[in-house]
């Protein structure tokens, strides 16, 4: 009962945050065979990513800066971008730039998801512990999705070089701050709490903002209001 509790623990917050962004969609919300096919895509990367980092560690591995921005944020948010950007960014589904953010935290949250699913099964972790880690690992993942979701929306509807820059904005932003999580989690052992929190307070914060901006800009907004009147 205590290790089905412990797998329950690992599974819920993936979910519960994936719903929770996923209802945020003020007007237009995707079908859930998309978010769930995404969300599902996450469970896949795993496998390349633990590979790619394993060979990474191996070759440059033992460098703190480098195992934080390179081997751990930058693997993980470049693959993550790479599979949205070939199989998301020019589908029909697209149609308003808060997908983006939709798409962008399905396939985060399923890849830490199964992180966390692997973190409780390996180290037996206690209900505790598996808390702690809603709070910070999941949750930080959600906020990186959100961040590269955000940007490749406004990509999405610009053009030109505009365009061009907030593709590189979706990939860059998430990587340096997913680097800066890592890299405190890595190099303090008595005080990280006082840097973290935080951390993840601004970016919830920042995120939150990227929510509401990424809502005001969807082009069916004038189509609810339309309807609202007319009713």
């Amino acid at each position: 009962m205590l290790w089905f509790s412990v797998i329950a623990s690992a599974l819920a917050p993936g979910l519960a945050l994936l719903t929770y962004f996923y209802l945020k969609d003020r007007y237009e919300q995707e079908p859930l065979k998309m978010v769930a096919k995404v969300f599902l895509l996450g469970f896949l990367i795993v496998v390349p990513v633990m590979i790619i980092q394993r060979g990474f560690t191996d070759g440059f591995g033992g460098n703190l800066y480098v195992n934080s921005f390179i081997i751990s944020s930058f693997v993980e948010e470049f693959l993550k971008w790479f599979v949205l950007y070939n199989i998301m960014f020019h589908h029909s589904e697209f149609d308003e730039p808060y997908d983006g953010i939709v798409y962008a935290v399905a396939i985060s949250l399923g890849f830490a998801t199964v992180e966390n699913v692997m973190y409780a099964w390996y180290s037996h972790a206690s209900i505790g512990t598996m808390f702690l880690r809603a709070l910070l690992p999941v949750s930080g993942h959600a906020m990186f999705g959100v961040m590269m979701g955000y940007y490749l929306g406004r990509a999405r509807f610009s053009k030109g070089a505009a365009s061009k820059r907030y593709l590189a904005y979706s990939l860059v932003i998430p990587w340096f701050w997913h680097g800066v999580y890592d890299l405190i989690l890595s190099s303090m052992t008595q005080y990280w709490l006082w840097f973290i929190i935080p951390l993840m307070a601004f970016l919830w914060y920042g995120g939150m903002g990227k929510v509401t901006r990424a809502n005001n800009r969807s082009p069916f907004r004038f189509l609810k209001r339309e309807e609202e009147i007319n009713t």
